[in-house]
């Protein structure tokens, strides 16, 4: 595994302490609007383009990565640590295990 679970406060706590900091949310257009966590970007896993647009993105930056239970987030992470993206920290739970507010 080459990415780190982490629990919602050290989450919060990473993304505060760190400006630099990307968050990716990976759930469906659907699921957005139940909110957000505010400054993530998204880009669905069930996108079949979805391996094409993380190729895009910078890889040395840390990536704090969530989805709704943190399963489709863990499996993110496995495809960004085969395209070789350093830092991953996935939501464990996902957002539904989020006790703080989210942007809607």
């Amino acid at each position: 595994m080459n990415y780190e679970n982490i629990k919602a406060e050290e989450f919060k706590n990473m993304i505060e302490e760190n400006p630099n900091m990307e968050i990716l949310d990976v759930r469906t257009a659907g699921e957005l609007a139940q909110g957000i966590i505010l400054g993530a970007s998204n880009i669905d896993i069930m996108d079949s383009k979805f391996a094409d647009k993380i190729s895009k993105l910078p890889k040395d930056k840390p990536y704090m990565v969530y989805c709704r239970s943190g399963a489709r987030s863990a499996q993110a992470c496995e495809i960004m640590s085969g395209k070789d993206f350093g830092k991953l920290y996935n939501l464990s739970g996902g957002i539904s295990r989020w006790p703080y507010e989210a942007q809607r």
